[in-house]
């Protein structure tokens, strides 16, 4: 989900609710903690050079029990993060500490905002030696015809 999409949608909503991989939710007592722009320059495993720059939103549970964000104040947050460190319209990056801090993309159900699962991928496929998917066949379409396969009954089991 991109900066844009996330400020439209909380201009409809009345609370926010942010939705864990394994259908919990995070605490509704919840802080935005940051707002930041992130850049990630690197080279994959084929020698190509790479950036990648996201905006990063980092929730906190702090057991602060009668806090609870508000659309409009999210909201804020937000322009006010754009404003002052000149952040465009990229991908949001979540960061939540469960067990260990994980890294989530975001998406949205209709209701609530859903921390969605990163997977890792070679970049550079055709450079590192991964070898692509074989075809699946069925079995009996491997020397159907041939005189040395097996058939039921051929007694060459």
């Amino acid at each position: 989900m991109k900066l844009s999409e996330i400020k439209k949608i909380l201009t409809t909503l009345e609370t926010v609710n942010f939705k864990l991989p394994n259908g919990n939710f995070v605490p509704e007592h919840f802080h935005v903690t940051e707002v930041g722009l992130i850049t990630k320059n690197f080279i994959d495993c084929g020698g190509v050079v790479r950036n990648e720059t996201v905006v990063n939103f980092q929730l906190w549970d702090a057991n602060d029990f009668e806090h609870r964000l508000k659309p409009q104040k999210l909201n804020h947050i937000i322009e006010l993060s754009e404003k002052i460190l000149g952040i465009e319209d990229f991908e949001i990056e979540v960061e939540y500490q469960d067990t260990t801090i994980g890294k989530y993309d975001l998406g949205f159900n209709g209701k609530d905002f859903e921390l969605l699962n990163k997977q890792t991928a070679c970049l550079a496929k055709d450079h590192c030696g991964i070898p692509s998917e074989k075809p699946k066949m069925k079995l009996t379409q491997l020397n159907g015809e041939s005189s040395n396969s097996c058939t039921p009954g051929g007694g060459c089991c």
